[in-house]
């Protein structure tokens, strides 16, 4: 759901930028219930299927973003030096908050690093509802409307705050 809220997001402003999508599992249809919520927003993904993360997917990424740290963990686990651009969207969002939007003209990765500051890796440990989008997988219908008013908003500040587009 986050990557095609983030890519109909983007494209609505005139965006070019790439947004893929890989996690943990791949070669899974999404569920019926991902499929009505994101419909009901105007976005197809009957199409889609999950694709593992490979090392060369986070090589070539500017940004890396997971819905939860158990996502974080995993490709730092695969490319050690993916770990100064990958975050979950909530922490993005909320350092990109403290340490302030990226000003016109600054490069990408230069927000990125100022973000960023001096976060730990030990962050990542555990769960935490401040940086953890809960996976409704599983759940009913309501759930899965949660996670997707969420990302909605989600994108929405990382759009805003990175100066997507």
């Amino acid at each position: 759901m986050a990557q095609a809220m983030l890519s109909a997001r983007l494209a609505a402003r005139g965006s070019t930028v790439p947004v893929t999508s890989a996690g943990l599992l791949g070669g899974r249809r999404p569920p019926p219930e991902v499929i009505s919520v994101l419909a009901a927003r105007g976005i197809d993904a009957t199409g889609h299927r999950s694709r593992a993360v490979t090392a060369a997917d986070l090589a070539g990424a500017d940004l890396v973003l997971g819905l939860a740290r158990e996502h974080v963990r995993h490709a730092v686990v695969v490319l050690p030096q993916a770990w100064p651009r990958t975050f979950t969207i909530r922490e993005l969002i909320r350092l990109g908050r403290q340490s302030g939007g990226r000003a016109p003209g600054e490069p990408f990765g230069d927000w990125l690093a100022r973000a960023a500051g001096d976060r730990s890796r030990r962050g990542l440990l555990g769960s935490n509802p401040a940086d953890d989008v809960a996976d409704p997988a599983g759940g009913p219908l309501r759930g899965y409307q949660a996670t997707a008013d969420l990302l909605d908003q989600l994108t929405r500040d990382l759009v805003e705050l990175g100066r997507l587009s």
